[in-house]
């Protein structure tokens, strides 16, 4: 990170929290760099929150700790944190706040960028048409991830999220194009980060992967920069750099609480759960910022992946998120408890921009009716399932007793995978179709008659 500083101020009033306020600054603006130096000559950044007449709230990315505001002096630099930008960033593991962690040098790039980034003016927006393909079978099927689309993960305390949040980063490809994937990893535990860092140390070595990992012993406010530095480098490798280019952030959840953190050391308002108010537009921040633009090659798709406290999907973030986005996959305990992964609830589970990248010339020419046809058996399938509660099996007909077999097939034929396998798509279809043929074909009227005859429908 380059800084230009002129002149320090070194009028600190106050420490509080992951705060820093200065007194007797002019000219100063929102959201502009902040070099600090220490009395020991130690070097700490930050960031203007506010500025009130000659006062300057800073929040610090290295925390306040050890600080002694008589010897602290604050240098601005007149701009925003801008990180450099280029395809040095494919192959390295950096930490939240884009410092190397793996033994290399510092990334370097041929520009530097402004981190806040703007959202894709819609007026420039194309339309999403092509599949980005995962390797797991349910998504790829059911909620096909479609280039430039914003599709999170909804799930809970306890689920395989972050299993398949790696999985996916691992796996997924775009039509064979030039394509590089951006993980972005938030209050992750030691563990979990070196679980990341082992799943994908392979799409590393092959140069296509850039790797921000946050740890939950970080400073809170490197949580808030982690996605803001992971979309800004996916950015410039898609319109830029011509790549079809995947962010996965996980977990929103914490960076949520990062930001409502932050908020409370200013003494904000709070919201709802004692959120900020401006948690919408802080979230739609980042989401808005993925998608195609007119004119300009690549694009970049967001799989951003929640955790609902309490399992709770009214919870502001993922309520807020669900506005922002263009469906969601939802991660059931359900599933999970019979030993199913990826745990996927399917009926829950919802693509809005499917039917833009899946079906003739695209996937398989079957995809969207086997899908529907799916989708639509397991919903009468689980009528079945209440129903037989309250009569008994005993008193179900022999079609309602095909739907329970069909619901029995579904999780162990159709959605359970090992986490390391990269399921092709004809196999994911030819499983759904597999499953479908446990009903009678008087019950698969949503597929056409060739169809059922190609796979021998009785």
């Amino acid at each position: 990170m380059t800084v230009f500083s002129e002149v320090e101020f070194t009028n600190v009033r106050e420490l509080r929290g992951p705060l820093l306020v200065v007194g007797g600054v002019a000219g100063v603006g929102w959201d502009e760099f902040v070099e600090i130096t220490l009395g020991s000559g130690e070097r700490r950044h930050g960031l203007v929150l506010e500025v009130d007449r000659d006062l300057a709230v800073v929040q610090v990315l290295e925390d306040t700790a050890g600080m002694d505001p008589a010897a602290t002096r604050a240098a601005f630099t007149g701009g925003p944190l801008r990180v450099p930008v280029g395809p040095a960033w494919l192959g390295r593991v950096c930490n939240g706040r884009g410092e190397p962690i793996d033994g290399g040098p510092p990334v370097l790039g041929p520009a530097s960028v402004a981190v806040g980034g703007a959202p894709v003016n819609p007026v420039r927006r194309e339309p999403p048409a092509e599949p980005v393909l995962t390797g797991v079978g349910a998504i790829d099927v059911l909620t096909t991830l479609v280039r430039g689309q914003k599709l999170p993960v909804f799930s809970a305390a306890g689920l395989p999220h972050l299993e398949l949040a790696v999985q996916v980063a691992a796996q997924a490809v775009s039509g064979g194009e030039a394509f590089s994937v951006v993980f972005a990893g938030m209050g992750l535990t030691h563990a979990d980060a070196a679980f990341a860092r082992n799943g994908l140390a392979g799409r590393a070595g092959t140069g296509e992967l850039t790797l921000l990992l946050n740890t939950a012993d970080d400073p809170v406010i490197e949580r808030l920069l982690t996605p803001r530095i992971a979309l800004t480098v996916a950015e410039h490798l898609a319109f830029e750099g011509g790549r079809h280019v995947l962010v996965v952030m996980t977990d929103m959840t914490a960076y949520a609480e990062a930001l409502r953190e932050v908020s409370a050391a200013r003494g904000e308002v709070p919201a709802r759960r004692a959120y900020p108010g401006y948690l919408y537009s802080d979230l739609a921040s980042l989401y808005e910022r993925c998608g195609r633009i007119r004119g300009r090659p690549g694009s970049v798709t967001l799989l951003p992946v929640l955790t609902m406290p309490a399992g709770d999907i009214t919870h502001p973030v993922p309520d807020l998120t669900g506005y922002i986005t263009e469906g969601q996959i939802v991660l059931s305990r359900e599933a999970h408890a019979r030993g199913v992964y990826p745990p996927v609830d399917a009926l829950s589970s919802l693509s809005r921009l499917m039917r833009k990248g899946a079906g003739p010339g695209r996937t398989r020419s079957d995809h969207l009716d086997v899908a529907a046809q799916l989708l639509a058996a397991l919903a009468r399938a689980r009528q079945v399932r209440e129903l037989a509660d309250l009569v008994g099996r005993s008193a179900l007909s022999p079609t309602d007793l095909r739907y329970l077999d069909l619901d029995e097939a579904f999780p162990q034929r159709f959605l359970a995978q090992r986490p390391d396998e990269d399921r092709p798509l004809a196999d994911a279809l030819d499983r759904a179709w597999d499953v479908l043929l446990t009903l009678p074909r008087s019950q698969l009227a949503m597929l056409p008659p060739e169809q059922l005859d190609a796979h021998g429908a009785s």
